[in-house]
């Protein structure tokens, strides 16, 4: 049966978390009584992780498991989760057990009055160099971006499947997903939750490629919104309506449709 959400977790080095994160998620899910699928991705971790992500599966055929033959970033991950998701809403969060899953059919609910849900972790359980690291990032985003999300590089998010289509697939995008959304013309809602301290296993990103990777990535982002063709405003057509391929009478005139639309002020 085809899922209601399909829940995509990335996972470097994560083993200890693996059970209890599977268990957690498949839970908060049941409980709201939404049909769930959790794709757990192991991105080429060297510890126990994959191991774990097999008994997880055992345990619940709900949990299907991918792996990488080495290490791709939590990007590349999260995008090869993407590629096999079977429901029409996807969520994220991280594999470290700080993000909550109970917080999902919240998140979800919210999709009745928009496109993406993210949250916002307003009392962040984490040391003072990521806080720090974060908000120099958010004011980085927000003079070069011209936008202000409070907490985009929170993991835990649901969205609409259909929102895959108009984006880009780049290393960093999961710090930009809702910046790149919301560009694209559809609507975000941000909603506060919770946050809980690590309790095993250790974070994977450092001073580099928290702060420094994300500034470095700001100025292609720049670049392409900046190239980002906008939505039809507006179409023209030179039928009264678009005919069938049915149609007896275009079948027999053989007659050609021409539609003009406006990207940018410029008529194609």
């Amino acid at each position: 049966m085809k899922p209601d959400i399909s829940v995509v977790v990335p996972l470097h080095n994560e083993a200890p978390n693996v059970l209890p994160l599977a268990q957690r998620v498949l839970a908060a899910l049941d409980h709201a009584l939404i049909a769930s699928e959790l794709i757990l991705v192991d991105d080429g971790s060297a510890d126990d992780t994959w191991k774990r992500v097999l008994e997880a599966q055992k345990f619940d055929p709900r949990v299907r498991g991918l792996r990488h033959g080495k290490n791709a970033g939590q990007s590349a991950a999260l995008w090869t989760g993407f590629k096999h998701c079977r429901a029409e809403v996807i969520g994220t969060l991280d594999g470290d057990l700080q993000n909550d899953p109970a917080d999902l059919p919240r998140l979800s609910a919210e999709l009745l009055s928009c496109d993406m849900v993210c949250g916002v972790r307003l009392k962040r359980m984490d040391n003072w160099l990521r806080r720090v690291s974060s908000g120099i990032a958010r004011i980085a985003r927000k003079k070069v971006l011209g936008v202000d999300f409070r907490d985009s590089g929170c993991n835990l998010r649901v969205f609409k499947a259909t929102l895959l289509k108009d984006l880009p697939a780049f290393d960093g995008i999961h710090r930009f997903m809702p910046i790149l959304v919301q560009a694209a013309g559809a609507t975000v809602k941000e909603v506060p939750v919770d946050h809980h301290p690590r309790t095993a296993g250790k974070s994977n990103y450092g001073v580099w490629n928290r702060l420094g990777r994300g500034i470095y990535d700001l100025l292609m982002v720049r670049w392409l919104m900046k190239r980002q063709l906008l939505k039809p405003a507006a179409i023209e057509s030179s039928a009264p309506a678009l005919a069938s391929p049915q149609d007896p009478e275009v079948a027999a005139t053989g007659t050609h449709i021409r539609c003009t639309a406006a990207f940018d002020g410029i008529a194609v």
